[in-house]
């Protein structure tokens, strides 16, 4: 990526480094007409329903699915990824977009809720409404599958959406909004502002009711403290130092080849793929040996030639380097690959062992296609050892009896049990972490709850003879509420 003058920049192809595209940088100025523009027809998009936003939406996703070889090449020219993993992000992106329009009316109708006896003459009930304008940052790793998980929930929810996509995939994020305008009744209700760190900033000060933000833990901490200056609420999906753990009871043979295929697949470049591995000493020597093998057989190269693609980000390739140097420096051993790896802009796969759990290495993301492999005495270490990191976004364990045992004791937003990363395929369960990997939750009824607010209304069905809100309220009817309580709810328990 590079700047050319003041008014435009330019991507490039990782794996070769030439100008893929030439973009704008939008303004300050025109950024807040974007998201002036969206909010206008905020009302049309409200007014058309539950029904008939749906329709747009699933006219939208038939769209994405006649043009995903179109989509697909787009997304490897940007990335660099193969398109076969091309396709499947944009597959997963579109099952998310249709799942939100097909369920939005059902999560988000009004509730009705018990008032109670002591205000038994009431009538309760819960309204969910949009908040209005919701602003999303997307990264570059997933350009097409990380943005739509906020921008299908929030479109279906009723809002209207200002995209700024990563400087590295702008042109994703512009041609989603061509393919919307297409079947939407108004381009304004989903827009794309491209450019760099400053048109970011300026979407977060452009008094967008929500913002959604996709990136590193740094960056997210600047867009929360931005947005806090104008209590603009905030949906963070930071990094992650995902764990696997495999117990003595796991299917090694597929234990080490999906474990492999999460550290190593999009060059490393997933926030939620393995970065540590804590096996059980019973059969790490087993597990050990079936991912090196398998890890010989796996290389980099340009889209139609190798298993996975180059770094997206050139200044990545720096942080990969220095966390293979410190876990080697610390008496980690190296049983495929090592620093003689990196042949820029490509990454060959790296697999560490023995690696102290005080290293950058084990504990920082590297975002790269390196894993680490740690011994443990039982599952109890596995656990305080996952556990023991300032991340926990989501998780893996590998265990034919123990799994749920063990998922439920680990403090992450999701885990996958005898699979990988298959939290994020599946639409009605949320997504998001804890600790210094964020917080808010995208997918699932929770991502649609996340871009309305909760409306309370509650009516008078009757007049009770006792007025409770009223001046005239007597000594009678004080005793008379605090005997109501005490009924209620004095009594003792146990």
């Amino acid at each position: 990526m590079t700047v050319q003058g003041s008014l435009t920049f330019s991507t490039h192809y990782p794996a070769t480094g030439e100008v893929s595209g030439t973009y704008p940088i939008h303004t300050d100025a025109e950024v807040k007409s974007a998201v002036a523009a969206a909010r206008g027809v905020a009302p049309q998009w409200q007014e058309l329903g539950y029904a008939k936003r749906r329709k747009v939406l699933l006219a939208w996703s038939r769209l994405l699915i006649d043009r995903i070889e179109e989509c697909a090449e787009l997304i490897s020219r940007e990335t660099g990824k193969p398109t076969s993993d091309a396709k499947l992000e944009a597959s997963l992106a579109i099952g998310h977009l249709a799942w939100a329009a097909r369920n939005a009316r059902e999560i988000l109708r009004t509730q009705h809720r018990r008032p109670g006896l002591l205000m038994a003459n009431m009538a309760a009930t819960v309204e969910r409404s949009p908040l209005g304008v919701v602003g999303v940052i997307g990264p570059w790793n997933y350009p097409i599958f990380t943005p739509m998980g906020s921008i299908s929930y929030a479109l279906a929810a009723g809002n209207t959406v200002v995209f700024k996509p990563s400087e590295f995939s702008p042109g994703v994020g512009i041609w989603l909004a061509k393919t919307f305008a297409e079947v939407a009744p108004n381009h304004e209700i989903f827009l794309v502002i491209t450019g760099l760190g400053d048109t970011g900033h300026a979407l977060c000060e452009s008094g967008v009711d929500k913002l959604a933000f996709t990136g590193s833990t740094k960056t997210a901490k600047i867009v929360a403290g931005t947005c806090a200056r104008t209590m603009t609420p905030v949906i963070l999906e930071c990094g992650g130092k995902d764990p696997v753990i495999i117990a003595a009871d796991a299917d090694i043979k597929t234990a080490a080849d999906f474990t492999l295929w999460s550290a190593i697949s999009n060059a490393g470049q997933t926030c939620i793929g393995a970065e540590r591995v804590y096996v059980d000493e019973k059969v790490a020597d087993q597990f050990i040996t079936g991912i090196v093998e398998l890890g010989k057989k796996v290389r980099p190269g340009p889209p139609g030639d190798g298993n996975y693609g180059p770094a997206t980000m050139p200044k990545q390739l720096d942080v990969i380097e220095s966390h293979i140097a410190d876990a080697i420096a610390r008496g980690g051993q190296a049983l495929l690959g090592g620093l003689n790896s990196l042949k820029r802009p490509f990454v060959e796969p790296v697999i560490l062992v023995n690696v102290p759990e005080d290293s950058i290495a084990m504990q920082e993301e590297t975002f790269g296609p390196i894993i680490i492999i740690n011994r443990v005495q039982d599952m109890s270490e596995a656990i305080r050892l996952s556990n023991a990191s300032r991340y926990g976004l989501g998780a893996s364990v590998w265990s034919k009896r123990q799994g749920s045992k063990i998922a439920s004791q680990l403090h992450c937003g999701m885990v996958a049990i005898n699979s990988t990363i298959s939290f994020a395929a599946v639409a009605s369960v949320p997504f998001g972490g804890v600790k210094d990997s964020g917080y808010g939750r995208i997918h699932g009824p929770e991502g649609l709850l996340e871009f309305t607010y909760a409306r309370t209304v509650v009516r008078a069905r009757f007049q009770l003879p006792i007025a409770l809100t009223s001046f005239r309220r007597n000594a009678f009817a004080d005793r008379l509420i605090v005997g109501l309580i005490k009924v209620l709810h004095g009594r003792r328990i146990g």
